[in-house]
């Protein structure tokens, strides 16, 4: 029987629910990186790190290239760069909202 798609996409974003696969994803926007660069970049241990690659690896948003002893990782693919924008546009209009609310609710405190 085959998985309906919204159990599809949640499994996706599962999959991205987790702090440092969003940072690593995030870094990879800006062209592929090494594993030493992503831990210069990302506060973790080299275990946890390597840990949550081979998460992105499997599921086939990263890809992975052995370059001698050195493996440097990228994005499959610019979707998944589109994918960040995204959320970092709905999460500035949410943190907006959140904002306004906040003002409103300060002003009628001062009434």
């Amino acid at each position: 029987m085959p998985v309906p798609l919204y159990q599809a996409k949640a499994e996706f974003f599962r999959m991205l629910g987790h702090p440092v696969r969003i940072r690593v994803l995030e870094l990879l926007q800006e062209g592929p990186r090494s594993v030493r660069d992503l831990r210069g970049e990302i506060d973790v241990e080299a275990p946890s790190l390597s840990q949550q690659l081979a998460v992105l690896r499997r599921s086939g948003i990263v890809t992975a290239t052995r370059d001698g002893s050195t493996v440097v990782y990228a994005l499959a693919g610019g979707d998944v760069a589109d994918l960040m924008r995204a959320a970092r546009r709905i999460l500035t209009e949410m943190l907006t909202g959140q904002n306004e609310l906040l003002d409103e609710l300060r002003a009628a405190e001062d009434q």
